[in-house]
């Protein structure tokens, strides 16, 4: 047996615990509170990421070789401070494409054709009262999606959107061209024309606050808004006003600006707003899909191979 010992901030699929075993002995923490982490990894020569790194994590694990995002975003940890330090960073760009866009779409459709409403207005309040709420609903067959982050996933929910119901969308992306049967558009354009928003782009300096009042006050009273990024994109507190005064026909939060969400948070009291844990990239298929790629990285950095999605290349001169 190695001696080699990778942290995981929360459990993996057995699959991939299988992957490493011979390679590195496994240890699970037991919170992901930031002092649990930085004792944890004082012996830890990798660690799969599931929650939030301290930023000074790399400043309490002296053998740290690689850290593994189990997925995509890489806000989770400090790269910067890694790469300063010659830690290997990798990620799995693509493992949860299909969850998040379906998630994505099921979020549209709950907005605009709420089923579960139906439901328990019918067996609460009888039936002419449950099919009365029905004429206020839209179709979204030829309405305008805007995209903002067209990547894997803002360009898997246009695609769906596109293709499977006709809709015209409109993208907002640092990349250099838009996919087929995507628009390219100015922020303001997309928050002005779109009758949905997806927020589907990395958390940076440039997104954090994106979605404000003076953005919220362009959408059409409605439109709606849904949030599968990460919480600081959007002013939550804007957004809440924006609800309540009826600015703003419905939103979709995935994602908040803390986790977990605190019982008196002003967004359990907040209407036409659904609310889930973070769960958008969390199926069973895709849970597995992320637990084998991030642990074959992971074998492969403690190999001394260079991971196939090598997020800071430049520490061994690339």
């Amino acid at each position: 047996m190695s001696d080699d010992i990778v942290l995981l901030t929360n459990p993996i699929h057995p699959d991939g615990e299988k992957i490493l075993q011979g390679h590195a002995r496994l240890i699970v923490a037991p919170d992901t509170q930031p002092d649990t982490l930085r004792r944890l990894a004082q012996d830890a020569t990798g660690i799969i990421v599931r929650a939030q790194m301290p930023e000074d994590i790399a400043d309490h694990a002296p053998r740290l070789r690689g850290m593994v995002r189990h997925g995509v975003g890489l806000d989770f940890i400090p790269v910067a401070r890694a790469t300063e330090r010659g830690i290997v960073v990798a990620n799995l760009p693509g493992s949860n494409t299909d969850s998040v866009a379906e998630f994505v779409i099921a979020a549209l459709l709950n907005l605009r054709r709420p089923h579960a409403r139906f439901d328990s207005a019918l067996r609460a309040e009888g039936w002419d009262k449950a099919r009365a709420a029905a004429g206020s609903n839209s179709e979204v067959r030829r309405s305008v999606l805007g995209v903002v982050g067209v990547g894997a996933i803002g360009s898997r929910v246009a695609q769906i959107a596109g293709n499977g119901f006709g809709m015209r969308v409109l993208g907002a992306s640092r990349r250099s061209a838009m996919p087929e049967g995507v628009e390219e558009a100015t922020l303001d354009r997309l928050f002005a024309e779109a009758d949905a928003v997806v927020l589907s782009c990395a958390l940076t300096d440039e997104t954090r606050g994106l979605v404000d009042a003076q953005r919220l006050a362009l959408m059409k009273p409605g439109a709606v808004l849904i949030n599968v990024s990460r919480g600081p994109v959007v002013d939550t507190s804007a957004l809440v006003a924006a609800l309540k005064e009826g600015r703003l026909a419905g939103a979709a939060l995935d994602v908040h600006q803390t986790h977990p969400l605190s019982p008196d948070d002003d967004v359990f009291s907040c209407p036409n707003l659904l609310l889930s844990p973070h769960v958008a990239a969390i199926t069973a298929t895709s849970m597995r899909a992320m637990s084998v790629g991030a642990a074959e990285e992971m074998r492969r950095i403690l190999s001394g191979e260079s991971p196939v999605n090598f997020v800071n290349p430049e520490i061994r001169g690339a």
